[in-house]
């Protein structure tokens, strides 16, 4: 026993032809697509900034004086003969150069309020059309396919009709 099988091809174009078939769509559904899409924004807010200023200026002359004597006893601990005399004296200077460099730091004396504006990017999902799909009917065979055109239910299809043999 042999079986006709009919197949319906949609057409996505209509021809003029004589003796074209028509399908008739009775379905439509949209199809979306989720997608990220970049946005930004800028963020702005208040931050106490620090002021600095050299605090005590110079040293006295008593800083220096106990730097240079610290520094001396400490490095009369190193070293022996002639190097122990050199190593005493080059901690007195070093001593007295840490006392006056430690009096003329920069220290924070206030702070002042200013605005630090960033711009920041997040990710929004956006819902786009992608397709339709349809459903049509002809001489009783229903088909579905999807298409980029926008049909309406109701709306006429030009179709391809081919039969085989099995």
């Amino acid at each position: 026993m042999k079986i006709l099988l009919a197949t319906v091809a949609v057409l996505g174009f209509a021809t003029a032809a004589q003796g074209a078939e028509y399908a008739t769509i009775t379905y439509v559904a949209p199809n979306y697509v989720n997608s990220k899409v970049p946005r930004q924004r800028t963020e702005c807010q208040t931050v106490e900034v620090p002021i600095y200023s050299n605090v005590g200026g110079q040293a006295s002359t008593g800083d220096t004086v106990l730097g240079a004597l610290i520094g001396g006893a400490l490095g009369n601990q190193v070293g022996g003969g002639k190097g122990k005399d050199a190593m005493t004296v080059l901690g007195a200077i070093v001593g007295a150069d840490i006392a006056n460099k430690k009096a003329g730091q920069q220290q924070i004396i206030g702070y002042r309020q200013e605005q630090s504006c960033n711009n920041i990017t997040f990710y929004e999902i956006q819902e786009s059309l992608k397709n339709y799909t349809i459903t049509y009917t002809w001489n009783g065979i229903t088909g579905r396919t999807v298409t980029y055109n926008n049909y309406r239910v109701g709306d006429r299809l030009p179709v391809n009709v081919s039969i085989q043999a099995d």
